[in-house]
């Protein structure tokens, strides 16, 4: 049995501890926001903040998950209004849009660790995370505009 918090709601699950947390947050409880990418960790496609930190759930088993909060891209916002969701919509970062759930939630994780980014600051944190249509700097802008948004209150919903 397997306890977590998933985007606010407790669950317990019966499953094998070794199943990758990816599965039971598309196939179980049918939140598909999540992507699976690569199943190796290395594209992006599967972030998802686990007690905060942005890890990649296709390799993150439900055991290591056991007891802790996770928050998908639905639950990052109900409403679709973190300032990442805004920034990303207003300046049309999105051009397939498969990766970009992933991306939001990388950059959630460092905005929330490092408030106001520097450009290096973001392309580090977010070199991980792979836009097969290359948009990085519209990602980036993204980035810096949430940034200040939630500086601003009123701009945008808070962190």
């Amino acid at each position: 049995m397997v306890q977590l918090i998933v985007n606010g709601k407790k669950l317990e699950v019966e499953a094998d501890r070794d199943m990758p947390l990816l599965w039971l947050l598309r196939d179980e409880l049918g939140l598909t926001g999540t992507k699976f990418g690569c199943g190796q960790a290395l594209c992006g496609a599967c972030t998802v903040h686990v007690n905060g930190s942005a890890v990649r759930s296709c390799q993150t088993s439900l055991g290591d998950a056991d007891g802790a909060t996770v928050t998908t891209i639905e639950g990052l916002s109900p409403d679709g209004n973190h300032p990442l969701q805004v920034a990303w919509r207003a300046l049309n970062v999105p051009q397939c849009g498969y990766c970009q759930a992933g991306q939001i939630m990388q950059a959630a994780a460092l905005l929330t660790e490092t408030p106001d980014p520097s450009d290096d600051q973001i392309n580090q944190v977010m070199s991980g995370n792979i836009c097969r249509c290359g948009t990085y700097p519209r990602i980036r802008a993204a980035i810096k505009d949430a940034a200040k948004n939630i500086k601003s209150p009123g701009k945008g919903a808070a962190l």
